[in-house]
């Protein structure tokens, strides 16, 4: 579960980070504001798949979900780009919970 999380916070940085520019010169958004918003969820979410050891920090994971469908408000197409990765956290969350789930219950299995 952690490594598909981190994956896709990793990815979502990228993404965030390159919005950065194109709320700034597309959208008019102020540069100080965009900084904030684009840059300041990408170091979030960089941190985060870094301390994803800790289960606190799924919870903020979720949290970088929020704010990246919240930056909507400021690029409108980052409510269908922030959904899109939203859903991917959420099967890389649900599904690896299952997969831990099914390893304690089949270790047999698995040591193979």
């Amino acid at each position: 579960m952690r490594g598909m999380c981190a994956g896709v916070l990793f990815l979502e940085a990228i993404v965030l980070g390159l919005a950065t520019p194109v709320m700034i010169q597309v959208e008019g958004v102020a540069p100080g504001l965009a900084l904030l918003c684009g840059l300041g969820l990408a170091f979030v979410a960089v941190v985060t798949s870094g301390l994803l050891r800790h289960p606190w920090a799924y919870a903020i994971g979720w949290l970088v979900q929020v704010g990246a469908v919240a930056l909507g408000l400021l690029l409108p197409i980052a409510f269908f780009v922030g959904g899109m990765f939203a859903a991917l956290w959420a099967a890389a969350y649900f599904l690896g919970r299952k997969i831990e789930a099914d390893r304690a219950a089949n270790p047999e299995f698995y040591a193979r």
